[in-house]
């Protein structure tokens, strides 16, 4: 696979994210589902810390990707829902931290709720390889 990030403005990279990624000549493309703080048993999250559903999301999207021999490194588009924004930023070192270097392209949005009322965010990514 060849990737491309796009940048024209560079004060993105900054904030963990480029405005554009190129895949040319993927071999496969994965597209995830939403992934929040449930757990594998399909129990509903206990916690309200913002940062701790975030983790618990992220470990989720790994066990999607390993599903497909995939990891953080392949992920090339990034979408996260949210019920409180300010929090979800401020919980963002546990992001950047499983993306390392990549800079996918990314997404923020605020929502009222989300599937749940004990959701706080839901991650959505698409990956390539």
């Amino acid at each position: 696979m060849k990737r491309s990030d796009i940048n024209p403005w560079e004060w993105s990279k900054a904030f963990g994210f480029s405005q554009a990624v190129l895949v040319a000549e993927s071999a496969q493309v994965l597209y995830c589902s939403g992934q929040t703080a449930i757990g594998p048993d399909g129990a509903l999250p206990s916690t309200g810390d913002m940062a701790e559903q975030v983790t618990a999301a992220l470990a989720n999207l790994r066990t999607a990707l390993e599903g497909a021999g995939m990891g953080f490194a392949d992920i090339v588009r990034l979408h996260f829902s949210t019920t409180d924004v300010d929090a979800r930023l401020a919980a963002y070192g546990a992001v950047g931290e499983v993306l390392g270097t990549n800079l996918p392209a990314m997404t923020v949005i605020g929502a009222n709720r989300l599937a749940f009322s004990e959701l706080m965010a839901e991650i959505e990514a698409t990956a390539a390889r």
